[in-house]
């Protein structure tokens, strides 16, 4: 919606946006473009009467803001829908999907297109370092969207993804996830089969070739399906992945034969993936590999993924998106390759609508084990999620002070400052996981660290 909020500036019109809490990066990034934020919903924000109110998928019944539309009879559309009409229309539309890796991914692939002088437009779900904003207009052929898989509005149940009718697809994974939206692993592979199916003969999918969920839903596709991974027989195959201190390596081969050395500033293996996906788009639309190749390792990384927020006396912060067990897992092994026996904590808040539930309880368990050690806070709005669905974050600490992990609850961002910083000690690692503001314990924390060392520290 940010992101919409800012093309739309860019074309001339006039934008204002409502919510009920803005934080960064976003909210820095709308005041940037002077783009206003109303916090929070009220009818007063309505006026002057806009001429058409963009409804976000966050929005339900009962919203004042939407109440006061629908008696009023305002235009409103979906996001979705908006940018379809207004942006995509005759534009090569290249759309990169899944559950996880597609923001990254997404910046990606803009970066290598916009090396490639292609100029084009993109429109990602989070800020890429590399362009300071999560859109651009473009004036080349290909516009490059993230395509969710979340629902469009409150009239539109569907997934925003199949409104951008796609002329090629990246496909990063297929897992189950959003269950507020989604009853099973069913009602999401379904949501996923139905993008492909949208792919035009003519057009071309990249799957992922490590898992049987991203085989099932690619395998009655009508266009050309190129796979890409660590798999003997996919089109792009990677091999010798390297980790360091400031550089992952590794190789692709394409079709078997030799094709292309890569390096990159990411960490991980899932970033590998990400790389080599984009990679392989960029190619089937004529990008050289020298090219690629220069782009990717000047490629700098996402905000909020694996993005460094503080050094503070030797114990770095890190701000990561991870909202699900297989992208905490990814984020807690990329760390622990990039910081090599250093102690690692992971701080989480289960926030999105997916871990504030119990259905992934043993495997978020597992996932939080590859720290060393863990703090939980409590589930974000515990109360709009039914008790008997709800996550318990002392059945997760238990089950790691089980198998010898420590682990804690800590019910708040300043509990969480309050307790861990006198036990933080150069050298440590904190991936602190939210999909949220998290009670601003990004700022807080190396705040509280500086005020301990001006303490102990004589004067």
């Amino acid at each position: 919606m940010a992101s919409l909020a800012g093309m739309l500036k860019q074309r001339g019109h006039q934008v204002t946006g409502s919510d009920v809490a803005a934080y960064p990066p976003m909210s820095e990034f709308l005041a940037s473009l002077g783009i206003p934020v109303a916090q929070p919903f009220s009818e007063k924000n309505l006026d002057p009467r806009p001429d058409l109110v963009i409804v976000g998928n966050a929005i339900s019944r009962g919203n004042v803001e939407l109440e006061y539309v629908l008696d009023q009879r305002v235009a409103y559309q979906s996001m979705a829908q908006v940018l379809h009409d207004e942006f995509l229309i005759d534009r090569e539309r290249l759309v990169v999907a899944g559950t996880h890796g597609k923001t990254t991914t997404s910046s990606l692939l803009a970066w290598l297109f916009t090396e490639a002088m292609r100029a084009p437009g993109f429109l990602i779900g989070g800020i890429p370092e590399n362009f300071g904003s999560s859109f651009a207009l473009g004036e080349g052929r290909e516009f490059i969207v993230e395509g969710d898989e979340y629902d469009t509005a409150f009239f539109d149940k569907g997934p925003k993804f199949l409104h951008y009718f796609p002329d090629a697809v990246i496909l990063t994974s297929v897992e189950f996830d959003h269950a507020d939206i989604y009853k099973n692993l069913d009602e999401v592979m379904t949501a996923f089969k139905r993008l492909v199916n949208l792919v035009p003969r003519r057009g071309l999918l990249i799957a992922w070739d490590g898992h049987p969920n991203v085989d099932e839903c690619v395998s009655h596709a009508f266009c050309r399906v190129e796979r890409y991974g660590f798999g003997e027989g996919s089109t792009w195959r990677i091999s010798d992945a390297d980790y360091s201190d400031s550089l992952t390596r590794w190789r692709v081969a394409r079709d078997g034969a030799p094709w292309a050395d890569f390096e990159s500033q990411l960490a991980g293996e899932y970033n590998i993936l990400n790389a080599t996906a984009a990679a392989a788009m960029a190619s089937n639309y004529g990008i050289p590999i020298e090219v690629m190749a220069k782009a990717l390792r000047s490629f700098r990384s996402v905000k909020r993924r694996l993005e460094v927020k503080a050094e503070v006396h030797g114990i770095t912060i890190i701000d990561d998106f991870a909202h699900h067990p297989t992208a905490i897992t990814g984020t807690l092994e990329a760390l622990r390759a990039r910081y090599r026996g250093r102690r690692l904590w992971a701080v989480l808040e289960p926030r999105s609508n997916t871990l504030r539930r119990k259905v992934f309880e043993d495997e978020l368990a597992e996932s939080l084990a590859h720290a060393d050690q863990v703090v939980l806070a409590r589930v974000f709005k515990s109360d709009a999620i039914p008790e008997a669905e709800r996550l318990d974050p002392q059945t997760i600490i238990a089950k790691l002070n089980a198998s010898g992990k420590p682990a804690r609850l800590l019910a708040s961002a300043d509990a969480i400052v309050e307790t861990i910083a006198s036990e933080l000690r150069e050298g440590d690692v904190v991936a602190i996981l939210s999909n949220g503001g998290f009670g601003g314990i990004y700022e807080k924390l190396p705040a509280k660290l500086n005020s301990l060392h001006e303490v102990s520290t004589p004067a």
